[in-house]
């Protein structure tokens, strides 16, 4: 293995995946307008305001107290969100984090391998908790491209920017979709030509693993 050279130790910390946190609980608070208007045009108009209120929260818990290791910092954040967030994002990203910590747990340092493990996981979890497909323009459209990117990817780095790439072009293709799940698949074709705030918040998540992550 050492034929990698230094990209096969770079690592996933627990203080990396705080800050992973952070940098996203900002985007949700930066970009809280812009989501509430994408969800305003086909859903219930909360998004943004939810998903602020989720992430402010799990701040906090993370402050409290001091988590052991990446898999614990997700739980914790699973756990805010649930208990914060009302409408369908509470419920979905509550499941995806609390699905990756579980994957994660007790791991002190995240490689590749076992990230893409966590995020397949998390995905299935949204999947089974939101019977969501793929076309059905919700968050899994960009979380689908995303995760096969990390699977796809031969180092830690190169895989983290392909996923915040894939995740960003998952989420504009969900604009020409008519919406089959959700609030938004009650307007019909009337829900097309608007891109889906789940899988803009989604892109988020991974636009800011990748700048806290990828080093």
């Amino acid at each position: 293995m050492s034929t990698l050279g230094s990209q096969h130790h770079v690592a996933i910390t627990r203080d990396a995946t705080v800050d992973w946190m952070n940098r996203f609980a900002g985007e949700m608070s930066e970009h809280r307008a812009e989501l509430v208007a994408l969800d305003t045009a086909i859903g219930d108009g909360d998004h943004g305001t939810n998903m602020n209120r989720g992430m402010t929260k799990a701040l906090e818990k993370l402050g409290a107290a001091e988590q052991a290791d990446p898999g614990a910092v997700l739980k914790t954040v699973a756990m805010a969100l649930v208990s914060s967030v009302g409408g369908a994002a509470g419920p979905l990203y509550g499941t995806l984090f609390l699905q990756m910590g579980g994957a994660l747990a007790g791991q002190g340092e995240v490689d590749l391998d076992a990230y893409a493990g966590a995020w397949r996981k998390g995905l299935e979890g949204v999947q089974a908790r939101g019977k969501a497909e793929p076309g059905d323009k919700t968050m899994v459209d960009a979380l689908i491209p995303a995760v096969q990117a990390l699977e796809a990817a031969s180092d830690l780095q190169t895989g983290l920017r392909a996923a915040a790439q894939a995740a960003e072009e998952g989420m504009k293709a969900t604009t020409p979709l008519i919406a089959r799940k959700g609030r938004a698949s009650y307007l019909g074709e009337r829900s097309k030509d608007h891109q889906d705030p789940g899988a803009t918040s989604t892109y988020y998540l991974f636009k800011t693993a990748a700048e806290a992550l990828a080093g």
